[in-house]
């Protein structure tokens, strides 16, 4: 029932009606921005003419797991079917789902449709779904279907106030994403963050930078350093405020959004911050809110029929199992020790994991650039989307969208080619002019026509500085460095050979 006036008096109950009401408008978003990328992506990494197609993965899998042994390792619908047709199928769906979800519209199913379509998703993307930050969706994903109110228009779900221990789960996980980040910053040995210069180059080697951390570079040490302290403090020290009473969580969540804003501000990470902070939500409560001007509302209390006793006691068990599951995986890691068995079991759906963000700083940018020629003398540069490339380009802003190929080539940059093949298979598909996988990129510089050799170079990239960049206008300065992966080239009969390097 709605009242006006806020909640003054301490006795009441502490309610989270509308924090749980806001916190799946946004996860909603979320999935709709996860879905939204795919369906720009989906078909050029893992479709038919893909660089990892998923019937070819799929395939290799069954060749060597039995039925109910491969769909445990690799939990995806695309087992009925992985063509072309059933990626958008299933991205269509999501993105339809996400929306109802947004809308409020039994939300109870339809974030376990999301969860489920996104983890089928995941699950095939193979090398291009190696993010953190989609663990931490499916793991919200799967708690907000203990979390979410039952019905078809369930409101604000009063009569169905979320359970304890499903609120824990948040917040649980909202608090290991930066405390165990800040355990791995100390525990990897990494100087950067001991001798507080973690942040002098960050906003420059970051997988995708943005404008606004350009110009962050450019301030002084002393900035840099105090940053890394904020960094330490918050994630080490403040994130335990979320088991101190309400004004404490209250104050927590005011600085860490702030400080997700900034992050946001200064570069990209897709969905990443922006899943951080919606579950940033759940520290809050109906009495905070209502200071706000949201109206108060008096939770009913929970059904005590002997259905619903069976449905919780079912819920603690779940939970039980996955709270279980996230303390062994960052505690015993690959562990062969039995108590990590529930862990093992687990990864695969990711909705327990174990986080640690930056624990070692990268040192230097280096960009891999794919280039086309019919002659081997000029070669034409493949233009990115997102990717540092014209040094007068200005870095952009497009999170919470996710562009899996341009993130991926970042990693691949970090180590020789070898650890990252699809590159090579990237080559092949360009010189074959597969539209999937140009359609990763800004444009065809060879306008349909295909090229007879493609080959890629390795750029190292550093911002510029004021003077300079007021003086040419540029934003980056870099310089090639070699190649990177051997090239191919078409033969006469139309195969294709593999060069150097």
């Amino acid at each position: 029932m709605m009242v006006s006036r806020p909640a003054t008096n301490k006795d009441e109950v502490e309610g989270y009606l509308w924090p749980r009401w806001l916190f799946l408008r946004a996860l909603g978003l979320i999935f709709f921005s996860a879905f939204y990328a795919l369906a720009f992506q989906m078909h050029g990494l893992i479709g038919e003419r893909g660089i990892l197609p998923a019937g070819i993965y799929l395939d290799r899998v069954s060749n060597v797991l039995g039925p109910a042994a491969r769909l445990w390792f690799a939990p995806t619908v695309l087992w009925i079917n992985s063509n072309d047709r059933t990626l958008t199928l299933i991205v269509a769906v999501g993105l339809i789902t996400s929306v109802l979800l947004v809308l409020n519209v039994w939300p109870k199913l339809t974030v376990a449709f999301c969860t489920i379509l996104f983890l089928s998703c995941i699950a095939a993307l193979q090398d291009f779904s190696s993010y953190q930050s989609d663990g931490m969706v499916l793991e919200a994903g799967f708690l907000s279907i203990f979390f979410a109110p039952r019905g078809v228009r369930p409101g604000l779900g009063a009569p169905d106030p979320p359970s304890r221990f499903s609120l824990f789960m948040l917040r649980w996980e909202w608090f290991r994403i930066y405390f165990e980040s800040g355990l791995v910053k100390l525990l990897s040995g990494d100087l950067h963050w001991r001798n507080l210069t973690a942040m002098d180059d960050y906003y420059q080697n970051a997988p995708l930078p943005s404008w606004m951390g350009w110009y962050v570079e450019q301030l002084p040490h002393w900035y840099h350093a105090g940053t890394v302290i904020i960094i330490l403090a918050v994630e080490l020290v403040l994130v335990w405020a979320v088991f101190l009473p309400r004004r404490f969580r209250f104050a927590c969540f005011v600085f860490v959004t702030a400080l997700q804003i900034a992050i946001i501000a200064t570069a990209n990470y897709g969905f990443l911050n922006y899943i951080v902070l919606a579950l940033g939500l759940v520290l809050l409560d109906d009495r905070a809110l209502a200071r706000v001007g949201f109206p108060f509302v008096s939770s009913v209390p929970r059904d005590n029929a002997p259905r619903s006793r069976i449905y919780r006691r079912a819920e603690a068990v779940i939970l039980g199992v996955a709270f279980y599951t996230t303390v062994v995986a960052f505690a015993l890691g690959a562990s062969d020790s039995f108590l990590a068995l529930p862990s093992k079991l687990l990864e695969p759906f990711r909705i327990a994991n174990a986080y640690g963000l930056f624990a070692i700083m990268t040192p230097a940018r280096y960009e891999i650039e794919f280039q086309g020629s019919n002659d081997g003398k000029t070669w034409v540069a493949y233009p990115f989307r997102y990717k540092p490339q014209d040094p007068k380009e200005r870095p952009g802003f497009f999170g919470p969208y996710q562009p899996r190929f341009d993130w991926n080539l970042w990693f691949a940059s970090l180590e020789p080619w070898g650890g990252s093949p699809w590159v090579v298979l990237t080559e092949e598909r360009l010189l074959e002019g597969s539209p999937s996988v140009l359609g990763l990129f800004r444009a065809d510089p060879f306008h349909g026509k295909r090229p007879s050799m493609v080959r890629t170079v390795l750029w190292q990239y550093w911002f510029t500085d004021l003077g300079t960049k007021g003086k040419t206008g540029a934003w980056w300065r870099r310089e090639e460095l070699g190649p990177f992966s051997p090239g191919v080239t078409r033969a006469k009969d139309g195969s294709t050979v593999l060069n150097g390097p």
